[in-house]
């Protein structure tokens, strides 16, 4: 499991840059994904806490109920694939420029 958790890892950003190059309405897609996913994300991550505050419910086994959100797990797992997709699109552009050292 762990082995194709990272072959994923890589393949799936490595895919979405070749996807990106190949169609230009692709890189529009992950963007909006991404701003999509970033909201869900932190709107569920603020509810959980805040009713855990609000119900004076502070346990350490209480917070972790959000690990069982299937949308929180889906925008999560999203939002880490898009920052290596990001961080790999950086590093090419990166790359490509001529260094002023």
């Amino acid at each position: 499991m762990t082995v194709f958790m990272l072959a994923a890892t890589i393949g799936i950003p490595s895919l979405m840059v070749y996807l990106q190059h190949k169609w230009a309405s692709f890189r529009l897609l992950f963007n909006i994904l991404g701003v999509i996913a970033a909201i869900l994300f932190s709107t569920i991550a603020a509810t959980s806490i805040t009713n855990i505050i609000l119900e004076d419910a502070v346990f350490m086994t209480t917070i972790h109920a959000v690990f069982l959100n299937p949308i929180f797990l889906i925008t999560g797992a999203y939002l880490g694939l898009y920052l290596i997709y990001r961080l790999i699109i950086q590093t090419i552009d990166d790359r490509d420029k001529p260094s002023y050292l």
